[in-house]
């Protein structure tokens, strides 16, 4: 899929190597590429949709995974931050709750521990959807190349379907946006064709500033701004300007928001496609917007936010260390033995064949190849991603745990364990992954709630049942509690 791997230990280093890459041989679009979660990527590579010479790997680059707030109370988020990282974020939710809304409603959770803002941004995709909220929040990038650096707003980055200004040579350093005040508030809906893994078919997010605090009994303060966006109704996500100045000076009320609703509608320019017809895109913009506004009107947008999130997280995880660039051997740690992987091979390769392939362990299945079943599901340095999404070089160095070894001293996993009394195991083919899904979520609560367990397996499918006895085996699980507290008595054995 490639044929060189490098993993920078700066932002300098990684600079320089794109810069190089891109300027020793004739280059055509997309021979070296910058990858940090790979979601995307990995797949476009696999399915030879595109052709990479050169993979320069960011994700172990100290300090590009933060999220701030400066003095001027602008949020910064680096480009290594994840979808689960904003999530998580007590800043993210409470000053940027559309974005962190939109972020959990990306994929799944093993996704949304790889996928990272920044590569959602540069895939230009018009259904992508934490671009709308960064739209409607004033979004700018920073992009930096060998040449320098320069600053663009989000607004003007994108040119159409899946293009953007960037060129060849530059990095994603940097996205920022004014963190909103006690008078602005705002939220984000998606319309999907499944509850998780699903892609928009339409999404919106609104951000509206009052002209004096907002309080619960009192709605009639005056909109003194408005910003309403759009994803999957055009070739780029756009505001419903008219809509957005319809607002401006009014109060929140029933008849304002009927208005709203259906000039948002004529700014909106979509397609047929296999997931919906023009017509009810366009029907259902008014539908999200109409229930964006109620929701602000009310009070209500945060009503169904679970602040404790299944993310798939465990108490040990550990960002990825910097290593020196070696093309052989890949040394990973798996259920706590060493593999050392010296196969040429092995580099071009995702994790999900290093370890069947090449670690001999086939517990772990391949059902899409594409992070859409989660049959693949491992813990890796402690979260729970999809392998078949993970560059194999990305595991040099790391600590994986796959359905193998969760037995411990000769007792299966409770979560195992409950599978077998619960009769939860039909074909098989997916039980791997639900199980290490549900032990990444044990690890990280040990008696989650049942909003947390069907969270957890929201990336997991099972073509063979109802889902009513793994829910049944979770449940029981969840009840006895694990045995395993964390990582290391895995890792350790």
């Amino acid at each position: 899929m490639w044929n060189e791997y490098y993993t920078p230990a700066t932002l300098d280093e990684a600079v320089a190597l794109l810069a190089r890459a891109m300027s020793a041989r004739a280059v055509s679009a997309g021979e070296a590429r910058i990858i940090a979660g790979g979601t995307d990527l990995v797949i476009e590579l696999d399915r030879g949709a595109r052709q990479v010479e050169t993979l320069i790997d960011i994700s172990r680059i100290p300090g590009l995974d933060q999220i701030s707030l400066d003095g001027a109370g602008w949020i910064h988020l680096g480009p290594l931050v994840t979808h689960n990282d904003v999530t998580a974020s007590a800043l993210c939710v409470q000053r940027a709750f559309p974005l962190a809304r939109a972020c959990r409603e990306v994929g799944a959770p093993q996704i949304r521990n790889r996928a990272t803002l920044a590569g959602n941004l540069i895939t230009a995709s018009p259904a992508n959807d934490t671009i709308t909220p960064l739209m409607a929040l004033g979004a700018r990038v920073t992009l930096r190349s060998a040449r320098g650096q320069r600053v663009v707003a989000l607004a003007d980055f994108y040119t159409g379907v899946r293009r953007t200004v960037m060129a060849r040579d530059e990095l994603l350093t940097d996205i920022a946006f004014p963190a909103l005040d006690d008078a602005s508030h705002g939220t984000f809906i998606k319309l999907g064709l499944r509850r998780a893994q699903a892609i928009s078919i339409v999404n919106c997010a609104v951000v509206l500033t009052t002209q004096s605090r907002r309080e619960a009994s009192n709605h009639t303060s005056l909109i003194s701004s408005a910003h309403i966006t759009l994803g999957a109704v055009a070739p780029t996500i756009i505001h419903a300007g008219e809509a957005e100045q319809t607002l401006i000076g009014q109060p929140l009320s029933q008849e304002i928001i009927a208005q709203t609703a259906t000039l948002a509608q004529t700014a909106a320019k979509p397609i047929d496609d296999i997931r919906a017809s023009a017509a009810y895109r366009r029907d259902m913009v008014g539908v999200l917007v109409a229930r964006a506004l109620t929701q602000l009107m009310n009070g209500d947008e945060r009503a169904d936010w679970n602040d404790a999130p299944a993310l798939l997280v465990t108490p040990d995880a550990a960002r990825p260390a910097p290593l020196a660039n070696a093309r052989l051997p890949i040394r990973l740690t798996v259920n706590g033995h060493e593999h050392v992987i010296d196969n040429p091979e092995a580099h071009d390769k995702t994790l999900l064949r290093l370890l069947r392939e090449d670690c001999g362990l086939v517990g772990t299945k391949e059902g899409c190849a594409e992070g859409e079943c989660g049959a693949c599901t491992v813990i890796m340095d402690g979260k729970g991603v999809m392998s078949c999404l993970v560059p194999a070089p990305r595991a040099h160095g790391a600590s994986v745990i796959t359905i193998e070894g969760l037995a411990h001293e000769g007792r299966l996993h409770p979560l195992q364990q409950a599978f077998i009394d619960e009769g939860a195991v039909q074909c098989g083919y997916c039980a791997p992954g639900f199980i290490m899904s549900g032990a990444a979520l044990f690890l990280e609560n040990p008696h989650p709630s049942e909003a947390q367990i069907k969270e957890s397996i929201s990336g997991n499918l099972c073509r063979c049942t109802g889902y009513y006895k793994i829910l049944s085996a979770f449940r029981k699980a969840a009840g006895i509690g694990t045995t395993i507290t964390n990582i290391s008595t895995i890792t350790s054995k």
